[in-house]
């Protein structure tokens, strides 16, 4: 599916890793469900770095459901022995429904209570469906399901302001030149601070943060997918003024800068 590893720094050093599409009817609440699995050898620790989307995450793992909240900068998760993950990636729409001020769970997550979720969802990933490709296929399509039917029962079709936050994110993930707000506002037909209090009550984070964080993913699958391309042409095909600026921006988030991130992520 398109956008299969974006925000995911170093894929290759991903266990198995999945995103799956929700039924059509529930898009403008749910981006996707997202499902790693893991099986490491005794003593083995793998570390998952994530520069991740500007919106909250419904997790659903063996110990307990949590809500994660939008981050200003990278996160990493260290993974052991054998395990899951069922998450969903919300949209903007959804979020009302968990917290009227996301922005207080910036860089956060939090336990969820939501027992019925946990239970049905760790049945699905323990079904008997076996560990081979098919069986693994099946096991995680009953987990989204019953993910995504638990949400669907739970979040209304969004109000017209939701709808408007949802239309904010579309146009902020599919525009790539789009670098400042005031062209946000202009596109959709509405003012500055319309935006701004669209994304304080449905995402937790300013406007510019969302478009920063959507051509930050962009810089680094680029510079990981194509050794090809130049950091300077990445700079101004994504809309930053030049090389330096796109430098800022990685060391700001990241704490390193692009050219050791192409490195790093080198296959």
């Amino acid at each position: 599916m398109e956008d299969q590893w974006r925000g995911l720094l170093y894929p290759a050093r991903l266990p198995a890793f999945h995103r799956l599409l929700p039924p059509d009817p529930l898009r403008d609440r749910l981006r996707w469900v997202w499902i790693p699995e893991w099986d490491l050898a005794p003593g083995k620790v793998s570390r998952q770095e994530v520069l991740p989307f500007p919106a909250l995450n419904l997790v659903v793992q063996e110990d307990g459901v949590s809500l994660s909240g939008p981050a200003t900068r990278r996160s990493f998760r260290d993974l052991a022995g054998r395990g899951w993950a069922v998450g969903m990636l919300l949209r903007p729409a959804a979020v009302p429904v968990f917290t009227d001020n996301p922005g207080s769970l910036r860089d956060t997550e939090i336990p969820f209570h939501a027992p019925d979720l946990h239970a049905a969802v760790t049945a699905a990933m323990s079904s008997g469906a076996g560990d081979g490709e098919d069986g693994g296929a099946l096991r995680r399509q009953r987990a989204a399901e019953t993910a995504t039917a638990w949400l669907d029962a739970r979040v209304p079709v969004p109000t017209a302001e939701a709808d408007a936050a949802n239309r904010l994110e579309n146009l902020i993930s599919s525009d790539r030149e789009l670098a400042r707000v005031d062209q946000a506002a202009q596109q959709l037909g509405v003012s500055v601070r319309t935006l701004q209090r669209l994304a304080r009550r449905f995402v937790g984070l300013p406007p510019l943060a969302m478009i920063r964080r959507y051509r930050l993913q962009e810089a680094a699958e680029r510079l990981r997918g194509n050794s090809g391309i130049s950091i300077a042409d990445v700079a101004v095909d994504l809309g930053y003024a030049d090389h330096a600026h796109l430098t800022n921006a990685f060391r700001e988030v990241l704490g390193f800068t692009p050219s050791g991130y192409r490195d790093s992520a080198a296959p």
